[in-house]
């Protein structure tokens, strides 16, 4: 019986021994082991279980996933004395976890690092160039405005909108690459590396936003006027040649339907020549009969005397 409590003690130890020697990396995390507080062998990146030695070492664990860092918007001037607000996002991952533990020692401390960092790089960048750089990426709209010419009129519009377009030389992506590449190489002395930096969002100041709007507002206004007045005179060019084109083709109908007629009648004429030829007394008769039908209606009452020359077949 005394053995009993020996075993049990013997047990915890061991216990204690095994969970203080033990230690398990998950996937996506690597492990820097200290040995009171400094840092001792390689990175332990395989995942699974690893040793060390207990109540001596201990285990930091650094993830090597990648992560990602929101910047605050800061107020850059632009090349072209454009003041605006930068809102940039970015991704990073450690690829050097002694590194990191020895300089930033977190992650907290790496994105404070990385706040320093990329506000400057942002801040060279965007200010050596224009503000058109920072907006667009390519100058598809200025290509896409040219390839829909179709008039003289409409080409001199075309001409007015893309004159008041800045065209783009280095464009909103390469910016984002010039700023990773700045940014880069400081960020390693940490053990970090940048996979890219994206410009989330660009906005005037609130003082100048307002007078942006006003003025693009007129220039809309101003070419829409124009296109108005252009689309007018189209308009009446086109009437015209209607209007002509319908005189033209009244014109012609006109006199068609009036050699049609002309030999209508001519061919009639010749028809009731022929048979008034031939019996004058029934061409007398029938004509008369076309009279009454076409002067004596339903209802008509007629007051004549008896030996009216017109009723004389309804005698």
């Amino acid at each position: 019986m005394s053995k009993f409590p020996l075993v049990i003690i013997l047990v915890l130890a061991g216990l204690m021994l095994g969970k203080n020697s033990l230690f398990v990396l998950d996937e996506g995390r690597q492990a820097i082991i200290t040995e009171f507080g400094k840092p001792v062998g390689k990175p332990v990146t395989q995942a699974g279980l690893h040793f060390k030695t207990p109540f001596v070492q201990d285990v930091r664990y650094v993830d090597k996933r990648m992560l990602s860092w929101d910047g605050y918007p800061n107020q850059i001037p632009t090349k072209d004395k454009k003041f605006i607000k930068v809102d940039t996002t970015a991704r990073f991952r450690v690829v050097d976890a002694l590194k990191f533990i020895q300089t930033v020692r977190n992650t907290s401390g790496a994105k404070a690092r990385i706040d320093t960092v990329l506000d400057s790089a942002t801040r060279n960048v965007i200010s050596s160039h224009n503000l058109v750089e920072a907006v667009r990426d390519s100058n598809a709209i200025i290509e896409k405005i040219n390839n829909n010419e179709k008039s003289t009129d409409v080409n001199d519009i075309n001409e007015e909108i893309t004159g008041d377009i800045e065209e783009v030389f280095v464009g909103r992506e390469k910016l984002s690459q010039l700023i990773v590449e700045k940014a880069d190489a400081e960020l390693r002395e940490f053990g970090i590396e940048l996979i890219d930096v994206q410009l989330r969002r660009i906005s005037y100041e609130k003082t100048v936003e307002q007078k942006v709007y006003e003025r693009m507002i007129s220039e809309r206004k101003r070419i829409a006027a124009k296109i108005r007045s252009i689309g007018e005179g189209e308009k009446a060019k086109i009437e015209g040649r209607l209007e002509k084109d319908l005189r033209l083709i009244t014109s012609e109908a006109y006199k068609k339907s009036q050699k049609i007629k002309g030999q209508a009648e001519a061919k009639a004429s010749a028809i009731y020549a022929k048979v008034f030829a031939k019996d004058p007394g029934f061409y007398e008769f029938m004509r008369s009969m076309d009279a009454y039908k076409a002067s004596i209606k339903k209802d008509t009452k007629l007051i004549l005397s008896s030996d009216s020359e017109f009723l004389k077949f309804m005698r």
